[in-house]
């Protein structure tokens, strides 16, 4: 066989492709596992030969699940809140003696996530971590290998799999309960994406507040996370005279937001009570320090790393888990009373 230096070592959706079966038939190959027709098994074996895959060290992971390394797939680590929640991960996995390896993926489809998952098997881990806060990488954990530990931090019900994530329907109330005490007849919504899981959440959240209070519902102004977006949404709010109190789907968006109130004279919390979400560590330093609802990322990670060793240590039959973290309310400078 040629050298495979200076090309991409195959993988395991190489190998399902070349024996013309699917990659759950390869990972049923690599257990041994006794539903595998004869000719299917050889002609996987055929593959693994021809293409050169690292047949003995992918089998050594999943059988015996000793190599002390944990697998992180990740998506647009950018973001305050993912690059966050892996950092926590990482952490908890040090504090339990295991390495990890992390895989970023900036675009989210099934091939992707399927070519992290084969990749991280490579490596031999014993578990993996999918960071999956948005629909469609929830959507994607169906393409699992099969026999490898998995937890899914946010990933909504992600079927099977074992989910941590943070109240992200508590925070939304959170946000909207406060600003309703103060006296505001209603709340505003500037919201994030509508694919993330976190984003619906928070909007579910405001909604049945607003819902339950007997009070006026406005239509949500869409955001993506990013500051621009926040201005653009404080341009438009700006120019309506009823609004009154705002709650916004992240800190970055608040900032730009409060950027635009500032240029169009709407003062902050004297005619506009603003809360954000995410607690960033830039927010208290915001003109006005903002009010916010954090998100403990440093359980997130510790739960997410427990939940794993579970599995690890008692086997795949371990039962589903769910945890939830509790976002916690932090109050500063840009809410006030209604006037």
């Amino acid at each position: 066989m040629s050298s495979t230096q200076g090309r991409r070592l195959p993988v395991m959706a190489d190998v399902a492709r070349e024996a013309g079966v699917s990659h759950q038939t390869v990972s049923r190959v690599l257990n041994d596992h006794p539903n595998v027709r004869t000719e299917t098994r050889t002609r996987v074996l055929e593959a693994i030969d021809k293409l050169g895959y690292r047949r003995n060290l992918v089998a050594r992971a999943l059988v015996t699940k000793h190599s002390r390394t944990l697998g992180v797939v990740s998506f647009d680590t950018t973001l305050y809140g993912p690059a966050s929640t892996v950092y926590g991960i990482e952490r908890a996995a040090r504090a339990a003696g295991y390495f990890v390896s992390i895989v970023s993926l900036k675009s989210i489809d099934r091939s992707g996530v399927r070519d992290a998952l084969d990749y991280l098997a490579d490596q031999g881990v014993d578990g993996i971590v999918v960071v999956a806060p948005q629909r469609s990488a929830a959507q994607a954990l169906a393409d699992l290998p099969l026999g490898v530990p998995t937890v899914a931090v946010e990933g909504g019900e992600a079927g099977d799999v074992s989910v941590v994530c943070v109240d992200q329907v508590e925070g939304g109330r959170l946000a909207t309960r406060h600003l309703l005490d103060l006296g505001h007849e209603t709340v505003w919504h500037v919201s994030g994406p509508s694919d993330w899981l976190e984003a619906e959440g928070r909007v579910a959240g405001w909604r049945e507040t607003l819902e339950r209070a007997g009070r006026p519902v406005p239509e949500p102004l869409a955001g993506d996370w990013s500051p621009r977006s926040g201005y653009a949404a404080g341009q438009r709010l700006a120019d309506m005279t009823d609004v009154r109190a705002v709650f916004v789907a992240n800190d970055q968006m608040a900032l730009g937001l409060l950027r635009a109130f500032t240029e169009r004279g709407v003062r902050v919390p004297e005619r506009v009570s603003v809360v954000g979400f995410d607690d960033i560590p830039e927010s208290e330093f915001f003109s006005p320090p903002l009010t916010t609802i954090g998100q403990d990322f440093g359980a997130v990670g510790r739960h997410s790393i427990e939940v794993l060793l579970r599995q690890i240590e008692g086997g795949l039959a371990q039962a589903r888990e769910r945890l939830v973290v509790p976002p916690s309310f932090v109050l500063r400078g840009s809410t006030t009373r209604a006037g």
